[in-house]
């Protein structure tokens, strides 16, 4: 089965004002279900919890960067995986919560511990939902961002596919205000495109283009495809299979595996 890791950031999951856009998550979700049904094994790297979790309460004291992450991804994982729970058993799917941090990633035990976890997941047709545990994830413990964590979820599970969905069409090969900047479609896995990709963050997420390239290259050097796109466009990943020619994106090619 053609398996494809998709990651969702928080620029697409979330309203201009912050909160979770429901109506957004239920259409990824309606687009998952068509992979699943279109023979594609899916693995979810979903951000929103601590914008889920800011919407649920303001406290009547001020928080540090710290206790705030904390606490809002507490309560707001919660909301999140809730959510996606009673969008995907509208379809008779199956989910499972899977919370991780880097040091996961680098003792070997953790590591198959996790690995292990995902497989019999995938084989019982549960779908895997992965985020980063932000309650106890600081400085040091936290990875760059989702991308990040997608890439290696991608590489430790074999992956063909890994797709990057965020908030504009795929890299610029200039300023996006341009009306003459054009999306690259193809980045070979020797092409160096940092002059074109930007560390600017988006105000929910904590990580900007340039952390999706280095993300892309370095998932395309171990042989797995990788395509930024829009997850605002409609139909987004299920235009990416049947259209791909026609649909704005960014494909990192693979490396050639010798």
């Amino acid at each position: 089965m053609k398996r494809i890791v998709v990651k969702v950031g928080s620029n697409v999951l979330t309203r201009n004002d912050g909160k979770l856009d429901v109506t957004r998550m239920s259409a990824i979700v309606d687009q998952i279900v068509w992979l699943k049904r279109n023979g594609y094994e899916i693995i979810l790297v979903s951000s929103g919890a601590v914008s889920a979790g800011r919407d649920e309460l303001h406290p009547d004291h001020q928080l540090d960067n710290v206790e705030q992450r904390q606490l809002f991804s507490a309560m707001g994982q919660v909301k999140l995986i809730g959510l996606y729970y009673d969008l995907f058993r509208e379809y008779g799917i199956h989910i499972g919560q899977i919370l991780t941090t880097k040091d996961h990633f680098e003792d070997k035990e953790a590591y198959e511990n996790q690995k292990r976890c995902i497989s019999t997941m995938l084989d019982n047709d549960v779908l895997p939902i992965v985020n980063e545990n932000d309650t106890v994830c600081l400085t040091e413990l936290m990875f760059t961002d989702n991308d990040e964590l997608s890439g290696l979820i991608a590489k430790m599970m074999e992956a063909k596919t890994l797709v990057l969905l965020t908030n504009v069409d795929g890299i610029y090969n200039g300023d996006p205000s341009n009306p003459n900047t054009r999306i690259i479609p193809s980045v070979y896995y020797d092409r160096d495109i940092s002059e074109y990709a930007s560390d600017e963050k988006s105000s929910n997420g904590r990580g900007g283009m340039a952390s999706k390239a280095k993300t892309a290259h370095e998932v395309a050097n171990a042989g797995i495809r990788v395509l930024i796109a829009n997850g605002n466009t409609s139909d987004i990943l299920v235009k990416l299979k049947k259209n791909p020619m026609d649909t704005l994106h960014t494909e990192f090619v693979a490396k050639p595996i010798k």
